[in-house]
């Protein structure tokens, strides 16, 4: 029987599912199942690793039922996940030591600190490609080996395996250790340049060799499945972001896009050298397709975005599900003069001050909740603005239009307010779940199911365009408000 599908499992911040894609790249099936969102103390995300591993095992089986399929018709298992939360776990036992840490999570600040006296938080920028800040793996390690008594000596030993979300995945269901390019450049510990781990980093930031996976690239045949996947090849890995840059068929240098997720994320291919920025963008692996030279890219990461909307669902209330705030915020025609900046872990690019703090300003007794609502959206578009902006600085290259994808595109209104701030057209691309399917192109491209990235490449297409019609004095004068609004949020942290 020749296999039907490729499975795509998509490990996220808030959920965790499993889609089925066909020959076409087309969703044949999917399941999802949301995990808990634990808050030890401010500042601090944690989730329970253990019980995502039993919601993937519950999409998986969910996904093949929908399609009445069983695990001989899955061609390949393709893996993409929330990047840089960070799982410590026992190897013999197979059981975390502590829940995992959440990319968001900022309980490193003080050691980030520390790390940066010396040379300021470009130290490493230049094996790296990236800033020192909480928002990356290798801190987080180093606190829980210090944290959890005897876990230093442990992982010494090797008794003890760090991953980020897709290793834990890989490990749980194929038994091997390892851990994709673009996963390991999130972790301050990998040199851009070797695509190796780095013992000079290793030894400064306090992680042991023993406990790390094996770096391999993002598109390669890891071992065959257990469970409900039986014998079905785990043949690809890609961090969330890169995914969705690999779906979205990006695979030309100064092709781009904007992923709408829990935070935004803008990446646009460099090509096969790494470009440094000087703009506060991350340099970052895009991909890398078997023993194929590793593909580069920039990142602009923003921290909450989607998560905006979920807190003013469950801490305000303002609405009883997110899809509502739409239609809240389309009750009016603009903000009221409210802005709201979301710096709840802080800001990230281009700012990378994980002290700022966040605040809604400008309030009259004017402003309703549907006019909170609309700043909301407004602050995903503003600060999408910020990194295109940065991004336009680094590349010397004009981003029209912006290629979009992710959960929150399909709220018309959002994509209408940013096609408005940037002043050019947002596309959308047919399939929005471009990270779930950037997984499948990059495990089915490793087991022959796809041929070549020609053929991926011909099956994007776009449903949807958004054109700007604001006049650009008031997109001025907005973003000069907004602007404001941030250097009031980074006060808190002077």
């Amino acid at each position: 029987m020749t296999a039907r599908y490729v499975a795509a499992i998509d490990q996220g911040t808030t959920s965790s599912r499993c889609i089925l894609f066909d020959a076409a790249g087309k969703i044949a099936a999917r399941a999802q199942k949301e995990h808990r969102q634990i808050f030890p103390r401010p500042g601090w995300v944690e989730h329970d690793a253990l019980e995502i591993w039993t919601n993937v095992q519950e999409v998986t089986a969910g996904a093949l039922a929908a399609a009445d399929a069983t695990a001989v018709d899955v061609a390949a298992v393709g893996i993409t996940n929330q990047r840089e939360t960070t799982v410590i776990w026992d190897k013999n036992s197979g059981v975390p030591i502590a829940n995992a840490i959440v990319w968001q999570d900022t309980r490193t600040d003080t050691r980030v600190a520390e790390l940066a006296r010396s040379d300021g938080p470009d130290r490493f920028r230049e094996l790296t490609g990236l800033p020192l800040a909480s928002y990356f793996s290798g801190p987080k390690i180093a606190w829980l080996l210090e944290t959890i008594d005897g876990a230093q000596s442990a992982a010494e030993r090797g008794d003890l395996l760090f991953g980020t979300m897709e290793s834990w995945l890989i490990w749980k269901l194929t038994g091997r250790h390892v851990t994709d390019v673009t996963n390991a450049s999130r972790t301050l510990l990998m040199n851009l340049v070797t695509l190796q781990w780095d013992e000079s980093l290793l030894e400064v930031i306090g992680v042991p060799r023993a406990m790390l996976p094996a770096i391999v690239s993002s598109s390669e045949v890891y071992g065959l499945a257990r469970g409900v996947l039986q014998e079905a090849p785990v043949a690809g890995a890609l961090g969330d972001q890169q995914a969705a840059l690999f779906g979205q068929a990006c695979f030309a240098p100064g092709t781009g896009k904007c992923t709408y997720g829990t935070g935004n994320f803008l990446l646009v291919n460099t090509g096969t050298a790494p470009v440094k920025s000087a703009n506060g963008l991350i340099t970052t692996v895009a991909y890398r397709i078997g023993e194929a030279p590793a593909a580069f890219a920039l990142e602009g990461s923003i921290a909450v975005t989607g998560a905006l909307i979920q807190w003013l669902r469950d801490s305000l209330g303002l609405f009883a599900a997110a899809a509502d705030v739409e239609a809240l915020a389309g009750s009016v025609p603009d903000s009221g003069g409210c802005v709201f900046v979301p710096a709840f872990s802080g800001l990230f690019a281009p700012y990378w001050r994980s002290d700022a703090r966040g605040l809604i300003a400008g309030l009259t007794g004017y402003v309703t909740k549907a006019h909170i609502a609309r700043a909301a959206l407004e602050a995903v578009a503003w600060q999408t603005r910020e990194v295109i902006d940065a991004m336009r600085a680094d590349s010397g290259r004009e981003l029209t239009p912006l290629k979009v994808d992710g959960g929150m595109t399909a709220n018309a209104l959002l994509m209408q307010i940013q096609a408005d701030v940037l002043g050019v057209p947002v596309v959308r691309s047919a399939i929005a779940e471009t990270t779930c399917l950037g997984a499948a192109y990059a495990a089915g491209l490793a087991t022959s199911f796809w041929p070549d990235q020609d053929a991926l490449a011909s099956h994007w297409k776009a449903d949807a365009e958004w054109r700007p019609s604001m006049e650009g004095p008031a997109r001025d004068v907005a973003y000069a408000r907004w602007k404001g609004a941030v250097q009031a949020a980074l006060s808190f942290g002077a």
